[in-house]
């Protein structure tokens, strides 16, 4: 049964995306244009209530929200493709902290800056210089904890690639192009080679190719 993912060229799907190519799971995509409101459609509420995107379908199984998917397939199909959650209970239990990080820490200044300088600049408004500032500050102080932590194993849960790395894609991506914040990055040793190893693999590279940005 092929995998069905909605909404392929947004941030949070190619989460999913990426998951399901480190997994070799095959997969299909279906778009969906946030921009003309098909996500408050009856038909995709039926999916996902909230309208908001990832969902996949697989076969008759409907699952939303992107970590708890590449959490699923992760599990599943655990011998399968590449191992991203760790051999040992200790290995699994740091993935799913750095995986909570990702989502409570990272994310939340990351997204204001997206949505402040990127889809300002997008809909022709000037973003809001307080929140711009504020969420820098912020990202700052986490991307500090985040050069502390790679400069004792190469990936966040230890010295294997896994979805607490994955989940950082996407937006990191937005972060270092669109939203022009490179610097934060590359200003940090580790983070960046962290980042240079993780933005090259060949799942990701397939999914930028495939997909690229939503407008």
């Amino acid at each position: 049964m092929v995998v069905k993912v909605y909404g392929p060229v947004y941030a949070s799907p190619k989460r999913v995306l990426v998951c399901l190519l480190e997994k070799e799971i095959e997969f299909e995509t279906i778009p969906i244009n946030l921009l003309t409101g098909e996500n408050r459609s009856p038909e995709f509420l039926n999916l996902q209530p909230f309208g908001s995107l990832p969902v996949i379908q697989d076969g008759d199984y409907t699952l939303f929200e992107s970590r708890a998917i590449i959490r699923y397939y992760a599990e599943k199909y655990k011998s399968q493709g590449a191992d991203l959650l760790g051999k040992t209970m200790e290995d699994q239990g740091l993935v799913q902290q750095w995986l909570e990080v990702e989502a409570h820490n990272f994310e939340p200044p990351v997204l204001n800056l997206v949505r402040q300088i990127m889809f300002s600049s997008f809909y022709g408004l000037t973003g809001d210089k307080k929140v711009i500032k504020e969420s820098e500050e912020k990202l700052g102080k986490v991307l500090d904890i985040y050069e502390d932590r790679l400069s004792k194993s190469k990936y966040l849960a230890g010295d294997f690639f896994s979805l607490a790395d994955l989940s950082h894609l996407p937006f990191t991506h937005y972060l270092v192009g669109p939203v022009g914040k490179e610097y934060m990055i590359k200003e940090r040793k580790h983070v960046s080679a962290w980042w240079d190893d993780i933005s090259s693999r060949p799942s990701w590279k397939k999914v930028l190719d495939t997909y690229g940005l939503p407008f």
